[in-house]
């Protein structure tokens, strides 16, 4: 997949730095992009495949936990075009804060 977006989490860990967990945070992400980046992900069941605990939501928006569910990422996914935008990363109480269908 052709991951867009990377700056959102990256503007989130710069003003994060320091927090307690984000250092585990920033390496499961770390892992999650380089999986996503290496995938070829052409349905939603492809991508549930690969990560079993990522939610699906209308709209293409598929919700990602990250380091435990501590952290989520919201994304937006084109799978005919193989490209996933990165549209939210934040701590679980973050999220509860966005609509993820529509951010």
């Amino acid at each position: 997949m052709l991951v867009i977006g990377t700056d959102v989490v990256e503007r989130y860990f710069s003003a994060h730095a320091g927090h307690k967990g984000i250092k585990a945070a920033r390496a499961q992400y770390e892992a999650w992009l380089a999986i996503a980046m290496a995938a070829n992900w052409k349905t939603p069941a492809d991508v549930k495949a690969a990560h079993p605990k990522a939610s699906i939501l209308k709209s293409g928006r598929v919700v990602f936990n990250i380091k435990a569910n501590d952290y989520r990422l919201v994304a937006l996914v084109q799978y005919r075009a193989g490209v996933l935008m990165i549209r939210f990363f934040g701590s679980h109480e973050e999220y509860d804060a966005i609509d993820a269908e529509t951010v």
